[in-house]
Order: structure tokens, then C-alpha cells, then sequence
């Protein structure tokens, strides 16, 4: 008797163009449908299967069973990840390459970065009081980009701030993207890549000498297993790996306001909290509860059978991260906000994954997801504790089908005032 079931497979010879027409809910939908955590399709030409949940997350980033290279469509790795990245790396030459990752995110750096956050935001709040309104998805990638730099110890000159936000912003606007938004994100990719690996070459000439212990002198002399210093073009990818991530919490910081000014119920629970602890759940529900990434992508490493479903070598396989961090399975009343789930969260790596899931360091989980919590917290603040605001009429809708996915508007400001 056969202990093998059969996958439910969506008839068509390709479903690309679905995926565009549903972003973040094609999997979701598929998972609906066929009443099923797992299907098969065809997507960019190739078999895919496409799954989510809890049980899912675990086997996924089960790493003897799936592999990243080679996974991530290549239009993806140009402008999202670069050649040789972390991302792309398996086995004991990832574990080596996020053991260096996460050595830049101890409390003492994470410290230091929130310093300088605060800094730049009490800098844009004292030209903002000039202005009559501001876009905040706008300023505050500017913010996240000086922050992102000093932070790493990359000069950047007052005069380079707007092009290096424009070009860090379109490497995660555009991998989603067709026609010309796409072609921007690759041109941005290449420019920023050649301003690292100058900057790279002169760390190791000893022309720019950054403090050490910042990500700029750590991946400038970081070593491979074999002990030989990462090739420029690779020590530039891993610098811009974290930089890039850090501007793009602006997508974050976008719907952190869009919650404050949606749930007054909730932002007055926080601000009759006074431990923190409020706030940090909501910026865990905030992460939840809106789009980031939709799904993340490996490939079988070798052939396995998986609750009676049969798993062959080389594979395409997506996990639905929205979906998960949306399924009534794990979640009660997932489409509602409500930052006190949280209370008595446990903090598993395989149900709550807005960034992956996984181990932070056997894993594929986002080094910097510490770091984005920082950053939201830090913002959160701001806008609930430390400035008076007008939120105008305008278009707060996102959409689901955009990726990623923003507030229409972009979310405006106006008659910004420091609160005493």
C-alpha cells in the first residue's frame, strides 16, 4: 500500500501572470481553494510548489532537504540580494558568512545604531517644523539611509544623501517590477555596487580607515573558511546587504503610521504603557498584519517524501510568508489588528515570519530583524510620543497585488510640531 498522496496540482501550462495579478494572496488563495498547505504549479516556466504554515516553515528551512542557491529568480538576486550574497549561500559557507552578520548586531552596536537614529530624527523633525507637509515614506528612507551609513561606517557626503536613497530605495522597489521600474532597479544596483567595491579597495588600501567593530571594516577583512579575504565585488554585495535592508524599513515605518492613525484604541493602550512592553507588540503586529515579503524561495536539495508528498531534487519551492503570518491555524482572528496576541507569544521561529523563519544562525533568517525592530520601536515613538501631527485626505490604501506594497499616498504629514 502506498504511503504517498497526491499533491493538488493547478492545471494551466504556466500561472505567472497570476502571480502578478495576486502578489502576496497567490498562494494564499491557492491554499484556500484547494483546502491544502501545499500545491503544485508552474511559474517562470518551471514546476513550483508552493506552501505555508507552521509545519511548512520548519520543513523548509530544514537545511538538508532545501538548498538557496540558485533559487531566487535571477531578476531578483541582480537588484534584491547581489551575486554571492548571504542569501544565496548554503551550508558551512553560509554558516561562516552569518556568523559575521550577526556579530555586528550585539546590544552594544544595536545601541549605537538606535543613538544615531534618534539624532537624525530629531534633525528631520527641525526642518519638518519649516515645511508645510512632508511624505513620510520619502523622508524617512533618508533618515534610514544616514543612519544606514554611519551606522556601517560608510562616508556619505551631504551632497551624495538624495541619489544614494534613490538607488538603495529602487534595489527593493523594483525586483517585483516589469518594463522600465525594473530596469532603474538594476541600473541602481550596478551604481551602487561600484561605489562599494571603490570604497571596498580603499578600506584595504588603508585610504578610508573605518572604526572597527562597523560592518564597513568587518566585511572589508572578513575571511572566508579557507582564510583568504571575500573577493571586492562580494565584500561590496555584503555591505550594501546592509544598508539596503535598513532603508527599506521605511516600508515599515510607512505602516507603523498608517496603524497609529488607524487603531486610536490601540495607541492609547501605548501610550498608558510605560515598560516598553505595549510597544513592542505593536510593532510585532504591525510586521504581522502588513505586507513586507511575500514568500521566500529555496530548492530540494535532494529527493525526500514529506507527509506523503513526494519532494524530487532541484525543485522550485515558495513558502507563502504573508500567509503564514495570516493563517487562522496559527492565528485567531488573523485579519484583525491586535497587538496583546503577543502577550503570550512563545516566540517560534516557524509561525510568526515576516523576514523568514528559521534560526538566526543555522538558519536563513534575516540577521537584521533585530535591527528592524529597533528602528520601529525608535520611530513609533516619535510619531506617538514626540511630535504633534495633521494627517491630511489622502489615499491610505495598500494594495495586496504590489510588491512591495505601499500606502498609496505614501502617507503625508502636515503642520508638524516638537511636542513640549
Amino acid at each position: 500500500m502506498s504511503n504517498t498522496n497526491e499533491m493538488p496540482y493547478e492545471e494551466g501550462l504556466d500561472h505567472s501572470l497570476s502571480l502578478m495579478r495576486e502578489g502576496y494572496m497567490y498562494i494564499k488563495n491557492r491554499r484556500s481553494s484547494f483546502a491544502s498547505d501545499i500545491f503544485e504549479t508552474r511559474l517562470l516556466g518551471q514546476k513550483t510548489i508552493c506552501m505555508g504554515g507552521k509545519e511548512a516553515t520548519k520543513i523548509f528551512y530544514d537545511n538538508e532537504k532545501f538548498k538557496r542557491n540558485g533559487a531566487a529568480p535571477k531578476r531578483v538576486v541582480e537588484t534584491l540580494f547581489g551575486e554571492k550574497g548571504v542569501q544565496t549561500l548554503d551550508g558551512q559557507a553560509h554558516k561562516h558568512r552569518k556568523e559575521m552578520f550577526m556579530s555586528l548586531m550585539s546590544p552594544e552596536q544595536i545601541k549605537r545604531l538606535n543613538d544615531i537614529l534618534k539624532k537624525q530624527w530629531e534633525i528631520a523633525i527641525n526642518e519638518w517644523k519649516q515645511m508645510d507637509k512632508i511624505v513620510l515614506y520619502e523622508e524617512a528612507k533618508q533618515i534610514l539611509c544616514i543612519t544606514a551609513c554611519q551606522w556601517a561606517g560608510v562616508p556619505l557626503k551631504e551632497d551624495e544623501l538624495k541619489q544614494k536613497t534613490k538607488e538603495l530605495s529602487a534595489m527593493f522597489e523594483a525586483p517585483a517590477a516589469i518594463g522600465p521600474e525594473h530596469w532603474q532597479g538594476r541600473y541602481s544596483q550596478n551604481k551602487v555596487e561600484k561605489w562599494m567595491d571603490t570604497l571596498i579597495d580603499q578600506v584595504r588600501d588603508e585610504r578610508v580607515n573605518p572604526t572597527e567593530g562597523t560592518a564597513l571594516h568587518t566585511i572589508a577583512w572578513h575571511k572566508d573558511p579557507d582564510g583568504n579575504l571575500l573577493d571586492t565585488s562580494i565584500a561590496a554585495v555584503e555591505v550594501i546587504n546592509i544598508l539596503r535592508p535598513i532603508v527599506a524599513i521605511a516600508i515599515y515605518i510607512n505602516f507603523t503610521a498608517l496603524a497609529v492613525h488607524h487603531f486610536p484604541e490601540e495607541t492609547e493602550k501605548l501610550s498608558k504603557s510605560d515598560d516598553g512592553k505595549y510597544a513592542e507588540m505593536f510593532v510585532q503586529e504591525v510586521r504581522r498584519f502588513y505586507p513586507f515579503f511575500p514568500f521566500a524561495a529555496a530548492k530540494v536539495k535532494k529527493d525526500f517524501t514529506w507527509n506523503g508528498y513526494i519532494f524530487k531534487k532541484g525543485i522550485l519551492t515558495l513558502l507563502d510568508l504573508y500567509g503564514t503570518n495570516h493563517d487562522p491555524e496559527i492565528w485567531n482572528n488573523p485579519d484583525v489588528f491586535q497587538p496583546e496576541r503577543f502577550v503570550d507569544w512563545e516566540g517560534s521561529p516557524f509561525d510568526f515570519i515576516p523576514q523568514g523563519g528559521g534560526d538566526y544562525f543555522m538558519d536563513h533568517r534575516c540577521a537584521g530583524e533585530w535591527v528592524t525592530m529597533e528602528v520601529m520601536k525608535v520611530s513609533l515613538d516619535y510619531l506617538m510620543n514626540q511630535i504633534d501631527y495633521e494627517i491630511p485626505n489622502q489615499d491610505l490604501s495598500f494594495s495586496l497585488v504590489n510588491i512591495p506594497s505601499i500606502p498609496k499616498s505614501s502617507v503625508v504629514l502636515k503642520n508638524i510640531e516638537k511636542k513640549s
